[in-house]
């Protein structure tokens, strides 16, 4: 078995544009942002495909990445099972007709080539109807049968018997070590008196 692993490569010409060199020490490393529940950040965010549509975007209007991702996110959750119409998505984003426009057919246009029902992912749960569904990616299943409890044991005569024996068993165990405790203590007492004798001579 063999693991593919990348070359790695010395010369790349984004490079710079990735890791600009303009970097100067800021006068304080640890910033606390204000809590605000106003700024929320949308669901839906960018990825390669959306960038370089943003960045051919940039030339001509005056959009950044934060409102783009608000812009689909407010698509996608205007949307149902069918995508929203352009007097529709007008109404939702409220920003510049030419704007709307180029977002709509561009989200328009990733959505039909989406597999599934919506660009921003979620996860799948059962039905509220109580239907049951056979999909094994349904997370957060209800419970269709109900849990056995445990059952209480009944005192028959097998254990009843088990009981005794047991009984009788503590009981030796208990007189045996009674009887060893009177060994040790008589074998102490004959060695102090065994000393007693030997310091007389």
């Amino acid at each position: 078995m063999v693991i593919p692993v990348p070359e790695a490569e010395s010369n790349i010409a984004y490079y710079e544009s990735i890791y600009p060199g303009e970097f100067k020490m800021p006068k304080q490393l640890i910033h606390i942002q204000p809590f605000s529940l106003d700024a929320e950040q949308p669901d839906y965010d960018l990825d390669s495909e959306d960038e370089v549509f943003v960045n051919k975007l940039k030339k001509k209007m005056d959009i950044c990445p934060l409102q783009f991702e608000e812009m689909i996110d407010r698509l996608e959750k205007g949307s149902g099972q069918q995508p929203v119409s352009l007097q529709e998505a007008k109404l939702l984003l409220k920003e510049d007709d030419e704007l709307i426009r180029e977002v709509y057919e561009y989200w328009i246009k990733k959505r039909k080539n989406c597999r599934g029902p919506s660009l921003i992912p979620s996860v799948k749960q059962e039905k509220r109807d109580g239907s049951s569904t056979n999909d094994p990616y349904v997370a957060f299943r209800r419970r269709t049968e109900k849990m056995q409890t445990r059952k209480n044991r009944k005192n028959d005569e097998a254990s009843y018997e088990k009981m005794l024996k047991l009984r009788r068993d503590l009981s030796r165990a208990v007189t045996i070590l009674e009887m060893i405790k009177r060994r040790e203590k008589s074998k102490r007492e004959l060695l102090h008196l065994t000393l007693e004798i030997m310091e007389k001579r």
